[in-house]
């Protein structure tokens, strides 16, 4: 299998002596292309850190991320924003849609901030595997927090790119919705070829991806990483 994401021996350091705490202490993985990862770990383990220098939110104190064959930390701001935009879909908690918005123009949003034209059909594909089609019109305020995932979701897919990061996408969703959320994110990474890599402290939600990576402390501590 291909190799899609490398961490190399990733550290990550807040403050200073005394009060030094480092949240990430060494970390070193690959994720394979087409694999849906899980990362689970309590709060404060460093699970959300180590996603947000996987998809070039936050720079590492020292260490590398190769992305499809790109070292994200040797780009500068600029280059690594549009990296992203192009190659890394995000998923959050909060769905982050724009409430004035309706459910097609966010969808479609980063595809126009990048200026590029819109596959109407692939959109339209993903619209209706997500069962968004009579959505289209609404106001994120209109809908459900399943909805707005599952929004959320779709805007992801829709720029194409090779990867998808979820930051605890059910966090804010009752049991079954969570279920209901994680089928359709196995479902369309099949379905569009998309490599995911989910953080959760739900152990029950973790069961659903194909690899559990567990961490602690800063630390890989149980999982396999490739």
């Amino acid at each position: 299998m291909t190799t899609l994401v490398q961490a190399v021996d990733l550290i990550k350091v807040y403050g200073r002596e005394p009060n030094l705490v480092k949240a990430l202490d060494g970390v070193s993985m690959h994720i394979n292309e087409g694999q849906f990862v899980a990362i689970v770990g309590s709060s404060g383990s460093g699970k959300s850190t180590l996603l947000h220098m996987l998809g070039g939110l936050d720079r590492p104190t020292s260490g590398q991320v190769i992305v499809g064959g790109k070292s994200l930390f040797e780009m500068n701001d600029d280059e690594l924003t549009v990296f992203r935009r192009r190659n890394i879909g995000f998923v959050f908690q909060q769905y982050n849609l724009v409430p004035i918005l309706n459910v097609y123009d966010n969808i479609v949003l980063p595809i126009e901030l990048d200026g590029n034209a819109i596959d109407r059909a692939y959109v339209e594909h993903i619209v209706k595997t997500l069962g968004l089609a009579m959505k289209l019109n609404n106001l994120p305020s209109h809908l459900s927090g399943g909805q707005q995932q599952r929004v959320a979701i779709a805007r992801a897919l829709a720029t194409k790119p090779s990867i998808i990061l979820a930051d605890e996408p059910t966090g804010n969703l009752d049991s079954r919705t969570s279920q209901e959320v994680i089928g359709l994110l196995k479902v369309t990474s099949r379905q569009f070829n998309q490599t995911i890599v989910m953080i959760t402290h739900s152990e029950e939600i973790a069961q659903l991806a194909d690899t559990v990576i567990r961490i602690g402390d800063g630390k890989i501590v149980g999982g396999k990483t490739s």
